[in-house]
Formats: structure tokens, C-alpha cells, sequence
């Protein structure tokens, strides 16, 4: 006969070492107090891959062959002193302390409601933005709106503050 018990295991945390202890039992788990979206992110391997085509090309610009003076970071804050939107590039001006480009990545889905974040953000001036750009990686199709000239009709990709087209790094 088998019996179902509690034990109390003892462990020693090796960055805290204060003794605990916890119950360890044979009743299985109530997984029905979890819920999925607790921490869940949407967040697809094709929209982190084009982040990360877009971050490793602007990174060699600017850390390698220092051609950019800009520096792309991926899902960043847009002020790292406080609480702040995060798109999925920014780059920033180390010296300013201005991000003066973002680029949101989206699926055809949710692509109005980027365009709204982008064009909100850039027209509350609270970031120093001055180019906006969101990418459809299903439509394959970038969008520009800029402080000075609102949505951009061609050259989408084009960042006139750069003198650069990010359409060529995906």
C-alpha cells in the first residue's frame, strides 16, 4: 500500500542563504488556477525575425563600420528613465538623448493599429521622433510618417534622417 504524504524538503538558495522549505506532495498539480495570458506576448518568429534583420544590418552600420550615428536597439524603451512605449526599433542618439526613428514590425492584422501608435507618438512630440516607419511582413510593405510631412507616399523605406533605405535589409 502506497501512502500519499507531504514531505518538507530543505534547500540552501545559493544567492540567498537563508534555509527554506517548501511542501513537496503526490496530489497532483491545480493547474486550473493558471491562465495562459498571464505572460503571453504575441510575438511570431517571422515578426522577431525581421527585427532581427533590421537590428544586426543598422548594428554593423553603427558599431562596425560606424557609417550611422544612430544606435538600433530592439524592443527598447523610449525613455530608459521611466516607464515608456517600447517599439520594436528605436534608434537613438546617445548624445541627444533623442530617439529620433522607430520602426514597429506587424502582421497585415494589426498593421492600423501600428500606424495609429506610430503617428500618435510622433505627433505628441514627447520623444524627439521625427520618422516613424512600420513594416508589414505579410504584405511585405513598409509605411513612413514623418514629424515634418505627415505619411509618406513613395519611398517608404527611406529614412531622410539617415540618408538610408532600410528596404534593402529585408
Amino acid at each position: 500500500m502506497r501512502l500519499k504524504s507531504v514531505y518538507l524538503k530543505t534547500f540552501i538558495s545559493f544567492t540567498n542563504p537563508v534555509m527554506q522549505t517548501y511542501p513537496i506532495t503526490n496530489q497532483p498539480f491545480d493547474y486550473s488556477a493558471l491562465h495562459e495570458d498571464d505572460m503571453a506576448v504575441y510575438s511570431p518568429y517571422d515578426h522577431q525575425r525581421v527585427i532581427s534583420k533590421l537590428t544586426t544590418e543598422l548594428g554593423i552600420l553603427y558599431y562596425k563600420t560606424r557609417t550611422i550615428v544612430l544606435e538600433p536597439l530592439p524592443e527598447a524603451m523610449l525613455n530608459d528613465g521611466e516607464a515608456s512605449p517600447v517599439p520594436d526599433v528605436i534608434l537613438t542618439d546617445n548624445q541627444t538623448h533623442q530617439t529620433p526613428i522607430i520602426i514597429e514590425v506587424c502582421h497585415t492584422k494589426g498593421l492600423k493599429k501600428d500606424l495609429k501608435k506610430v503617428k500618435q507618438l510622433i505627433d505628441d512630440d514627447n520623444y524627439g521622433i521625427r520618422e516613424g516607419f512600420v513594416y508589414d511582413y505579410i504584405a511585405e510593405e513598409w509605411h513612413q510618417y514623418r514629424q515634418e510631412g505627415g505619411w509618406q507616399l513613395e519611398d517608404r523605406s527611406f529614412s531622410a534622417v539617415l540618408n538610408l533605405d532600410f528596404g534593402p535589409f529585408l
